[in-house]
């Protein structure tokens, strides 16, 4: 079997990004035949006590959820990178392990992704000044 190439996520900053702006971006090391997506969600309020399906198991929906723009493998609730409407940007990456994986189901690091993108709203700031 094929290793897969590394996945990286890059950030620029001023001044190497114009325009005062920071510009964030990630490769993907996915098969290249899997279809990625690049879906829209808007904020939304749920109801008290409701779950969110994520790709393999359910957990607890928080009361609002912030608008996201996420890029993603079709088959999975998660995200491999994204923004939310508050400059939150997160991306997934690969961690290593010597450990064994456990046998039952749980959140990927996808949906963890998706997650966080979905409930933070305090971006890292800076002065670039």
């Amino acid at each position: 079997m094929a290793v897969a190439p590394p996945s990286y996520c890059f950030v620029a900053f001023p001044p190497r990004a114009k325009d005062g702006l920071v510009v964030f971006g990630k490769n993907s090391a996915r098969p290249r035949d899997e279809v990625q997506e690049v879906v829209y969600f808007s904020a939304a309020d749920h109801e008290p006590e409701s779950k969110v399906e994520c790709t393999y198991i359910s957990i607890d929906q928080v009361p609002r959820t912030h608008a996201i723009v996420i890029s993603r493998p079709a088959w999975l609730w998660g995200a491999e990178m994204g923004a939310n409407e508050h400059g939150v940007c997160i991306a997934n990456e690969a961690v290593s392990t010597r450990e064994p994986a456990a046998e039952t189901e749980a959140l990927l690091g996808m949906d963890l992704v998706r997650t966080g993108q979905s409930v933070l709203d305090l971006p890292v700031r800076r002065s670039w000044n």
